[in-house]
């Protein structure tokens, strides 16, 4: 069984993909980032002067709840995921990410690839997270 989705309450892929398809029991989630349905990011704030406050923290979070959102369309859940996959613009963002990160999984989550890339599809995005999940089809 093959399905795929694109949520109308996410922001719409930036490309002719879905933000997540099943194949048979497993699930993979299209790269995700803290941008709105409005095309903001969570995690990016605009300062009087005009310059930004990007917060890793606050960045992976959402991250984090928008795959979990996502998750939840297909009936599963964060503790389905087996193999998470991030990108982060700059390494030095690793310790707040992996401290949020630690918030959702422990030892026992998914198997993780933390790789630092050159840059997002925005300026103000630090961070992107793909992930496969487990989750067998209910037989009726």
């Amino acid at each position: 069984m093959k399905s795929s989705k694109t949520l109308s309450e996410n922001a719409k892929p930036l490309g002719n993909y879905p933000h997540i398809k099943r194949a048979g029991d497993f699930i993979f989630v299209s790269g995700t980032s803290s941008r709105r349905k409005d095309d903001s990011h969570v995690g990016a704030d605009l300062k009087e002067d005009g310059s930004w406050v990007l917060d890793i923290q606050t960045q992976t979070r959402a991250v984090i709840l928008n795959i979990q959102s996502l998750l939840k369309s297909m009936d599963a859940d964060l503790s389905d995921v087996i193999d998470i996959t991030t990108f982060l613009v700059s390494m030095d963002d690793f310790k707040g990410y992996n401290k949020v990160y630690g918030e959702f999984f422990d030892q026992e989550g998914p198997a993780r690839t933390t790789v630092a890339v050159h840059q997002l599809p925005h300026p103000n995005l630090l961070i992107e997270i793909k992930a496969i999940a487990y989750k067998a089809i209910e037989s009726n």
